[in-house]
């Protein structure tokens, strides 16, 4: 079956086709009406290429460093939840992928596979996503954990102080398997009630009092890198830049929490110009073609993460099927460079795109 997919999409139906339908609604689905969840693709659409010709472009190094590390491409693994669902070998064969791709991965907080199975598996360069839990001593165990097995950075998800609606999961009464992480930490055993099992679980374990000032108890637990995952505006990228943060993921978590919140391409280079180059700015949502990585890098980020596709090339064909979807996303990203005549990822500058807005102007 994989081999029929020529694009990161057609993973998708794929998928659809080798998992159960509540799971794949679950990675697949959006909160409440899903506009958001379109409008993350869509807006990418809006934006326009504007490429430069008679340039040698007989060489393309695609290559970049992020906090320090060297990776093949602007490109990471996102942090999602569980991919034992997708595939029996989970994120080890997720891991495998990135180390054989080349490309940083990040962990979710609550995997199928433990930490230290993840990080023996391979020696891709790996981050850590959390959340702050009521409990704060499992959090920091969590921290702990990562960083002694190696992690080189944390992802603090910052846009759930509860759980968004996601009418999917909630018809299909979903239940999810426990993670290994919490194994002898915290029962991971909801009944749910009127939701899903997810949201019973999330309402009962995060903590919504979390604020900007628990950044500095976080880095009082750790010396690693800390980014702050779920930024959307201006106001909230010079909050992050105060608390001392390594560096800001623009995300609204895949278009699953909060409905009708901007598509984050959108907002992108609003948080870029707030931060003003003083930490990497890293970009999430709706990427699903190498054009979609070029417009993100010409708008001021330094690499993109990539969630949902990843577990669609899992689910297809295992770690095969993701090392098929980076290598696509590489490959599609590495001739839109080409044609838009940049050599490198340095190369790609604010005047190879236009915006809708730029577009609107244009014709007035």
């Amino acid at each position: 079956m994989a081999g029929k997919a020529v694009n990161v999409k057609e993973f998708q139906e794929l998928a659809k086709k080798a998992l159960p339908k509540m799971y794949y609604e679950s990675f697949a689905g959006g909160a409440e009406d899903q506009h958001t969840l379109k409008d993350n693709e869509e807006a990418f659409h809006r934006i326009i290429i504007r490429p430069r010709v008679l340039i040698d472009v007989s060489r393309i190094d695609m290559s970049t460093t992020i906090l320090g590390y060297k990776t093949s491409a602007p490109i990471i693994i996102a942090p999602t939840d569980r991919h034992k669902l997708a595939h029996p070998d989970g994120e080890v064969a997720t891991a495998r992928a990135a180390a054989a791709c080349d490309v940083i991965m990040g962990l979710s907080f609550s995997p199928s596979c433990s930490i230290e199975e993840v990080a023996s598996s391979c020696n891709a360069v790996r981050f850590f996503q959390i959340y702050v839990y009521k409990r704060r001593d499992i959090t920091e165990l969590m921290v702990r954990r990562a960083d002694r097995n190696g992690f080189k950075a944390i992802i603090l998800t910052v846009d759930t102080p509860r759980l968004g609606r996601r009418e999917a999961s909630i018809k299909n009464k979903l239940v999810l398997p426990p993670s290994k992480n919490f194994e002898g930490l915290i029962s991971t055993a909801v009944v749910p009630g009127s939701g899903s099992g997810l949201e019973a679980y999330a309402s009962s374990t995060f903590d919504s009092s979390l604020s900007w000032k628990d950044i500095a108890w976080l880095k009082s637990i750790t010396k690693l890198p800390i980014l702050l995952k779920g930024i959307l505006t201006h106001e909230d990228a010079i909050k992050a830049l105060e608390v001392g943060v390594a560096g800001i993921i623009v995300s609204n978590h895949g278009a699953r929490q909060l409905d009708y919140t901007p598509a984050t391409i959108s907002v992108l280079e609003e948080v870029v110009l707030a931060v003003k180059g003083k930490v990497p700015v890293l970009f999430d949502g709706g990427v699903r073609r190498g054009t979609d990585i070029f417009k993100a890098l010409a708008l001021g980020a330094q690499a993109v993460l990539i969630g949902r596709p990843v577990l669609f090339g899992l689910a297809t064909n295992g770690e095969h099927g993701v090392r098929q979807v980076i290598e696509m996303l590489k490959n599609e990203l590495e001739l839109t460079m080409a044609l838009s005549g940049c050599c490198t990822i340095k190369d790609i500058t604010r005047s190879h795109v236009r915006t809708e807005h730029e577009s609107l102007i244009c014709r007035l």
